[in-house]
């Protein structure tokens, strides 16, 4: 008895119809589908099918053969399953995370260099504020992050990508706009827009530039995003301190100038959870430099 001599007893047992079974679901003859049947009850040495008023029926036999029948076929297939699994395992993923804004820069260099290296590793991308990154790392769900250096979060490392300067963002027709740099005393009595806790760094390191500045100012506005931002720039006439990535996203209506004097910075890292031993992790924990220098040479945007 062969397999092939279930799966054709199944098929006619379940369409009730030798010439059904034979052209939608064996694509072969039915002359030869009969003859397959016919060895097959010869062996077992009982009839399994006859032929009734409603087509093809089962005889007692046959359901109970049916019964068996199935349970065989779905153990192979079961079998089948689980070697196929062995002999090409599933693709491992990767899952990275980037601050919202900064996939523009980092990502194609970053997957060009994965995907180089690991083409069978599947990546998967999260945009997403800094802190949910964070939290991302430290919970599993995320391997990696372009992110910033969020405090408070255990189990994290973080390695330096980058220091962002900080530029002013204002109107394309502000009065500051004519010049080359703004000073810091220039934001004094100005509509500023500064970023809300969705961005807990940044707003630190600029309120602590303002503060060593001896400037004490009120921001009018808060913005959750860096569109949320630009257009509060735009509609009020105001003005924010944003780094300088956000010049990739600058709308026509808008423009950035940078500070004079001791620039503040934030740093832009790379985190991830020191528990995580993903082999993908530490390949690019171990080309890193090579990343910063790739993106180094990319053409501003």
């Amino acid at each position: 008895m062969e397999l092939r001599h279930l799966r054709y007893f199944v098929a006619v047992a379940e369409t009730e119809s030798l010439s059904l079974a034979a052209k939608v679901k064996l694509h072969t003859s039915q002359p030869s589908l009969s003859r397959q049947i016919r060895d097959l009850e010869e062996e077992i040495g009982a009839r399994l099918l006859t032929r009734g008023a409603r087509g093809i029926e089962l005889t007692p036999a046959g359901r109970v053969f049916l019964d068996h029948a199935r349970a065989v076929l779905s153990q192979v297939e079961t079998a089948s399953e689980a070697a196929r699994r062995i002999a090409h395992p599933a693709k491992p993923c990767f899952v990275m995370g980037f601050l919202t804004g900064h996939e523009v820069t980092w990502m194609p260099e970053a997957l060009r260099m994965l995907h180089d290296e690991l083409p069978n590793v599947d990546v998967m991308i999260s945009s997403q504020y800094s802190p949910v990154l964070a939290e991302g790392l430290s919970k599993g769900r995320i391997d990696a992050a372009v992110l910033r250096r969020e405090k408070g979060v255990p189990g994290l490392a973080f390695r330096l990508l980058v220091k962002e300067p900080l530029m002013v963002v204002l109107p394309r027709d502000h009065h500051l706009a004519a010049r080359e740099a703004i000073r810091p005393r220039d934001l004094v009595g100005e509509t500023f827009v500064s970023v809300s806790d969705t961005a807990p760094v940044l707003r630190a390191v600029i309120d602590d530039y303002l503060k060593r500045s001896g400037i004490n100012i009120t921001p009018a506005h808060e913005a959750d995003h860096l569109a949320m931002g630009m257009s509060l720039i735009a509609s009020t006439r105001g003005l924010g301190l944003l780094p300088a990535y956000a010049q990739n996203f600058l709308p026509r209506s808008v423009t950035s100038r940078p500070l004079q004097g001791d620039t503040p910075t934030v740093d832009l890292v790379l985190g991830y959870n020191r528990a995580n031993q993903s082999p993908v992790l530490k390949l690019l924990l171990s080309r890193l430099d090579e990343l910063v220098a790739r993106v180094s040479l990319r053409p501003a945007s």
